[in-house]
């Protein structure tokens, strides 16, 4: 990955604070809410893998595809937390806001998919599946007003089609394997949405709304 891509940050989140602050909503509350919902999809998609992962059969652990086959492997993102805190805060909420994006056909493959999911746990598995989707939903929501007080490169999503189908396998094993990748993937990005999140409110909660 370039390091060069993330160089010369500017202080765009000091337009959206002070915006935000003089318009009665701080910044730092509209971020914090937005890292709610996020921490949420982390945890939630961390439970689910952990609920599939205990009825894989270790050749089904083999058989799984590796990170690199995810549908969003192809964006380049920051990949530790050093590195995030060189991007502007404009091209962090346009990653955030690419990877929330790429989700929404996937998310809905893997509800309709779990109606039948050979699973003890699928009906339980079904509800958190559309916690997800509601979830990624409001948090997308919140994004896109954020985005719309920032510098126009927040406005900018990478295009990361989904091409995975909705069928996700005729026999048992075959459906829980490709049941975890998706949910393994959605996993890792969650996690990186909740990071780039997490960064943008800790640099907003520095700022003060003097210029009001």
């Amino acid at each position: 990955m370039a390091h060069g891509r993330w160089n010369g940050r500017k202080p765009f989140i000091t337009v959206l604070y002070v915006v935000a602050v003089c318009s009665g909503v701080p910044v730092s509350d509209l971020l914090d809410r937005a890292s709610q919902h996020s921490d949420k999809l982390h945890s939630l998609s961390t439970t689910l893998t952990h609920e599939i992962d205990s009825h894989l059969t270790p050749i089904g652990r083999m058989l799984m595809p590796r990170p690199s086959a995810c549908h969003t492997s192809s964006l380049q993102t920051p990949s530790d937390k050093e590195q995030a805190l060189q991007v502007s805060e404009s091209e962090l909420l346009s990653l955030a806001r690419s990877l929330l994006q790429a989700w929404v056909d996937p998310l809905v493959v893997l509800s309709s998919s779990a109606n039948t999911l050979p699973h003890p746990a699928q009906s339980k598995i079904l509800n958190k599946i559309q916690e997800l989707q509601e979830h990624s939903k409001n948090l997308g929501d919140g994004l896109n007003i954020l985005s719309g007080k920032m510098d126009p490169a927040a406005q900018t999503i990478s295009s990361l089609p989904y091409r995975g189908g909705n069928d996700i396998g005729q026999d048992k094993t075959s459906k829980l394997i490709k049941f975890q990748f998706l949910l393994s993937c959605f996993r890792r990005d969650s996690h990186k949405i909740d990071s780039f999140l997490k960064v943008l409110r800790c640099r907003a909660a520095k700022l003060q709304p003097h210029l009001c």
